[in-house]
């Protein structure tokens, strides 16, 4: 039998291109080393926990497979997406060992085809890795030349983790980076079917596509950096709200408003990696990328700003919750997270830590008690910290803290009969909560 495409890794970008795909008319197979993976798919279930990916391969079954096998895989199809890990490695670089490992396998089985493959990496690398790290495996093992009897594309996604099928589906543009035109063209095939909202297509260089990829990463974590700084600053200026200063230089075509909202800092598995490597790349090559490394030293310092900013507001010890442990919502993912250096910060500074999120109920390396229940994690807390607008935060009423806690909400986003509550002592991060001080120092510095 034959299928549309080859999808390569079944983590949880693989796995949900994989039902995004199907949900789109394509007959897919998937492979992975992962026997429990692959039994999950076959099953019409989700080999990991991504929103509406469970829901989606049951719904799609028929147009799906999965393998162990990259003969079965790529035999019975004309292109290949590679999507396995590229950890950082201790330079700040990517390790390629992984798509090393992948593509050596495709190699093998594309050297007794009989006809054009195409072979996409999606995984995030650095530039030069597809022509100089990755196609000499390819040729090697096949014994055939990259133009002539296979193609090769970069075609990393730009999505976010608990909405990834959404994000695949409806993206602002997809990235091509290509060898030639013809791989090229393979490639834009499964674009434009796959597309629910006919997204633009960018064809470049492998090399292009590779920078770009890591470029806009980077940036978007030097967007969020400034967005907290901005944040701090009306926290200091009587009347000053970061959403309304926000709100009015997002209008501005030249910043737009995405991911200007001041907050915690980045975190997740790609922003501080992809921070850290494009840095990595600049001096390689001899350009000054200083300002990465700054943005990666202000982002790791939030923690320890966080508690320096609010610090004169909560009692000398106690119980404090914190709400929300993964680094945003609708995901179980705790890597990088502020949230959780914010955390060790209370800890270290001699406070009680409990925390609740609905996706995590297990912290390793840290002295934090992870409450199953959001009631019991709030009961006789003396602080709360709001880390996320996960929607069961959101959803909590005045009634449901302690009554004159102090309630620090980062994103500003509980309930206005929780904001307004005489309760409880409402900190929204981001506005001025001690006007007559900051008075007197603006004051003072204009007399």
């Amino acid at each position: 039998m034959s299928y549309d495409a080859s999808i390569i890794g079944l983590g949880k970008l693989g796995a949900s291109m994989l039902a995004g795909m199907a949900s789109r008319g394509l007959k897919v197979i998937g492979v992975d080393i992962s026997s429990a993976s692959v039994e999950a798919v076959n099953a019409g279930c989700a080999p990991v926990q991504e929103t509406n990916l469970d829901s989606m391969i049951k719904k799609y079954k028929d147009n799906i497979k999965a393998t162990l096998s990259f003969e079965e895989a790529v035999s019975c199809t004309n292109i290949s997406f590679v999507i396995v890990p590229t950890p950082s490695d201790s330079r700040g670089a990517f390790l390629i060992k992984y798509v090393v490992d992948a593509f050596t396998e495709i190699g093998k089985v594309l050297k007794n085809k009989d006809f054009y493959h195409t072979v996409v990496l999606t995984s995030t690398v650095l530039p030069g890795v597809c022509r100089h790290g990755l196609l000499p495996v390819l040729e090697k093992e096949s014994g055939k030349k990259c133009g002539k009897d296979f193609g090769l594309c970069y075609n990393p996604e730009f999505i976010a983790l608990g909405s990834v099928i959404k994000d695949f589906l409806n993206p602002d543009f997809y990235l091509l980076g290509q060898f030639d035109e013809r791989s090229g063209d393979a490639l834009a095939q499964i674009h434009n079917k796959v597309s629910a909202n006919k997204a633009p297509i960018k064809r470049m260089s492998l090399e292009n596509a590779e920078i770009a990829k890591i470029a806009i990463n980077s940036f978007v974590t030097l967007k969020i950096s400034y967005a907290n700084i901005l944040a701090e600053i009306c926290e200091r200026v009587p009347t000053a709200d970061v959403d309304v200063v926000s709100d009015a230089i997002g209008q501005d075509s030249r910043i737009g408003r995405k991911y200007l909202t001041g907050g915690l800092g980045f975190g997740g598995p790609c922003f501080p990696r992809d921070n850290i490597a494009l840095n990595f790349l600049g001096r390689q090559i001899g350009v000054d990328t200083s300002l990465l490394k700054a943005n990666d030293a202000y982002n790791r310092n939030h923690g320890k700003r966080i508690l320096d900013r609010f610090k004169n507001m909560l009692p000398k010890s106690g119980k404090i919750c914190v709400l929300g442990l993964s680094y945003k919502p609708y995901s179980h993912v705790i890597e990088e997270s502020a949230s959780i250096i914010l955390a060790e910060s209370l800890l270290n500074a001699g406070y009680s830590v409990y925390a609740y999120d609905p996706l995590v109920d297990t912290l390793e390396g840290i002295n934090c008690i992870i409450s199953k229940d959001i009631k019991n994690c709030l009961n006789d807390s003396v602080a709360v910290f709001v880390a996320n607008a996960d929607p069961q935060f959101i959803a909590l009423s005045e009634k449901d803290f302690p009554r004159d806690a102090v309630v620090v909400d980062f994103w500003r986003c509980l309930n206005s009969d929780v904001q307004n509550s005489k309760n409880i002592k409402y900190v929204p991060a981001g506005r001025c909560s001690n006007s007559n001080i900051f008075d007197v120092i603006l004051g003072d510095l204009w007399k």
